[in-house]
């Protein structure tokens, strides 16, 4: 059966977020892409909890199914041990990696300080192209929120915080935030997937954009780590219901 995913490459336009066909039933040249396309297709299935924690991968499958060389798994499986998505063991094989508390909760840390920084940096002035895709982006959100699209909820989620960054002229600071939060990313996927709190974060998008436009940098800053936090009083919940998801603290 073909999996169908949503991959979501940082705009905030619907049209823009193409679905990639996970099957690897395509034609590519060369290794290099043949190892990128799979790379990616693994990486955001591990993401989207396509692939759920614990989940043992085995080497010759995915060559089967993308219809690849072992060789270029094997370099895609080292890829992802360095993203921490993948664990290897010798004599066991690949397993997608529990999600990190400890992990988890230093992304967590480390988004809350800087998107507090930037946010401050923002308020006030944002142009109105930046108001005009900020307000795009919520009426999105909205639609996402009644159509339960999860994984456009998500994509949206990251374009709005994006967008706050590259108004500030700090996008390179906003990719190195992504790259720093795969597990937090999973427990986002996992909390919208099971419906917790939609409302509450698109209602907390909506005031931060208020407080944005009117240039209340206190107001920002307060709202986005309490926006931030949420995920705190979550993790509990989502560990209890899901404990085979989590690794032991």
């Amino acid at each position: 059966m073909d999996i169908i995913t949503v991959y979501y490459h940082g705009s905030i336009s619907l049209g823009a977020i193409p679905i990639i066909d996970m099957t690897g039933r395509q034609n590519h040249k060369g290794r290099g892409s043949a190892r990128d396309y799979v790379y990616e297709t693994l990486r955001t299935n591990i993401l989207h909890l396509e692939l759920k924690p614990g989940t043992k991968m085995s080497e010759q499958e995915i060559s089967d199914e993308f219809q690849v060389s072992r060789t270029p798994v094997r370099e895609v499986f080292v890829h992802l041990l360095q993203d921490g998505l993948v664990d290897i063991y010798p004599q066991r094989g690949t397993y997608v990696s529990l999600i990190d508390l400890k992990g988890l909760e230093e992304g967590r840390f480390v988004r809350e300080l800087l998107e507090k920084a930037v946010i401050l940096e923002a308020a006030g002035r944002l142009s109105k192209d930046d108001i005009f895709q900020l307000e795009s982006n919520l009426a999105s959100q909205e639609i996402s929120y009644r159509n339960k699209n999860y994984l456009q909820m998500l994509a949206l989620d990251d374009a709005f915080h994006g967008m706050i960054f590259r108004a500030c002229g700090k996008e390179r600071t906003w990719n190195m935030i992504q790259q720093l939060n795969y597990d937090f990313l999973r427990v986002r996927v996992l909390r919208l997937s099971h419906d917790f709190h939609w409302d509450k974060i698109l209602s907390q998008h909506q005031a931060i954009f208020e407080a944005l436009k009117k240039g209340d940098a206190q107001g920002c800053e307060g709202l986005m780590g309490e926006h931030l936090r949420l995920v705190i009083v979550e993790k509990d919940g989502l560990t209890s219901e899901f404990p085979e998801y989590f690794a032991d603290s």
